[in-house]
């Protein structure tokens, strides 16, 4: 197995070699799913001013334990405009300014009033500074809220809207090319033979990026004929091309041969990795390119590994890389062999059971899983109850 290159060797340099894309700008509305390529700084302080967190009365702590004379309102957007002197109080409400001399606010339910007057009503006093958020509490004016190459969640968008960002800087939408090979496949859908297959990898892979900022070129299902392959490769224009089948080096496999008549030029070919062993990766000018296995179980897996790491790289991901966590097994697995593993099993009660085969053909046993063991080469026997490492899927 000294010709495979290990799984984190070969995603280090496949993003090696990619260059994030270019930059836009685009208004912070339409940036969600985007990373950010430029720190977001705040614009402006929040709160910019002392706040009432609750409905109730600003007043002077000092004149604890009252009573107050109620002298005005507060309401978010409407300030009270005034000061709040000696045995004085004014009705606040949730998000509104504190006026000027208040320190304190006493929440409705803790007061009584009867017309202007307010008291205590005996559930007890607060303490100072209560239920008042501070200017600059959640961030000041210059703060970092978003890193550049962090992803624009909803709560990151949130944050830098209410810094004041407009518009923010982004890579680009990633064109990416996807296209299947064999003369066997037919589109989903329509009429098959008894020697035909329903092509599935195009579908898989949209899937698997729906959720990543990319522009789709289908270049359909292409036969198993070099020249064709190669006119298709030579006149794409992308920043990726994915291929599915084809990728080894049996007399039908044409994938690199078209590859390097087309121009391209191959990095590294075949992986320690099971299943998708027979992974390609290379370059045709500034378009990367990834061949992946024909199997779809082999195809699902690289493209967890391969392609949506490198998606997200070429979109500005500072950490593109999948994220691993940790289950029980519920049920004891062997030594691994030279290979690192990905193996289908599903979670029932919090204990995760291996499909009981994992041919890279089988697709029921991908769609019933829920997570994928990752079992490093050589791992060594594990006994039932033992944690895991397990890449979520379900």
């Amino acid at each position: 197995m000294s010709d495979l290159l290990p799984v984190a060797e070969a995603q280090a340099r496949l993003l090696a070699a990619s260059p994030p894309v270019g930059l836009e700008t685009l208004p912070i509305t339409e940036a969600v799913g985007r990373w950010a390529a430029a720190p977001i700084l705040a614009r402006r302080t929040q709160p910019a001013h002392d706040l009432s967190a609750m409905d109730g009365y600003a007043l002077r702590f000092a004149d604890l334990p009252g009573p107050w004379r109620v002298i005005g309102e507060s309401a978010a957007g409407r300030p009270f405009d005034g000061a709040v002197n000696s045995g004085e109080a004014v009705r606040i409400f949730t998000g509104a300014e504190m006026p000027a001399g208040a320190d304190t606010v006493l929440v409705q339910e803790e007061a009584a009033r009867d017309g202007d007057r307010l008291t205590l009503n005996g559930e007890g006093p607060p303490r100072y500074a209560a239920n008042v958020r501070r200017k600059g509490l959640d961030f000041s004016k210059g703060d970092p809220l978003v890193a550049a190459g962090e992803r624009l969640t909803a709560a990151r968008l949130a944050v830098a809207a209410t810094g004041g960002a407009g518009d923010v800087s982004v890579r680009r939408r990633v064109r990416v090319a996807i296209a299947a090979t064999g003369d066997e496949l037919v589109e989903p859908g329509t009429p098959f033979g008894a020697h035909s297959l329903p092509e599935s990898n195009r579908l898989l892979l949209r899937a698997l990026l729906a959720d990543l900022p990319v522009d789709i070129i289908d270049l359909g299902i292409l036969p198993d004929r070099l020249d064709v392959l190669t006119r298709a490769f030579a006149t794409v224009d992308a920043d990726l091309l994915v291929t599915t089948g084809g990728a080894s080096v049996g007399d039908h496999d044409l994938v690199q041969p078209a590859l390097r008549a087309a121009g391209a030029g191959i990095d590294f070919w075949r992986v320690a990795l099971r299943p998708g062993k027979p992974l390609m990766a290379g370059r045709r000018g500034e378009m990367a390119v990834l061949g992946l296995p024909g199997n779809p179980v082999s195809a699902f897996v690289t493209t967890l590994l391969f392609v949506k790491p490198l998606v997200a790289h070429l979109a500005g991901a500072a950490d593109p890389m999948p994220v691993t966590t940790h289950a029980v097994l519920g049920e004891a697995l062997p030594t691994n062999g030279p290979r690192t593993d990905y193996m289908r099993a599903e979670l029932r009660n919090g204990r995760a059971f291996v499909a009981s085969i994992q041919d890279s053909s089988m697709l029921l046993t991908l769609a019933r899983a829920g997570c994928l063991i990752v079992r490093a080469a050589h791992d060594p026997a594990r006994a039932c109850g033992e944690s895991a490492e397990i890449l979520m899927i379900g």
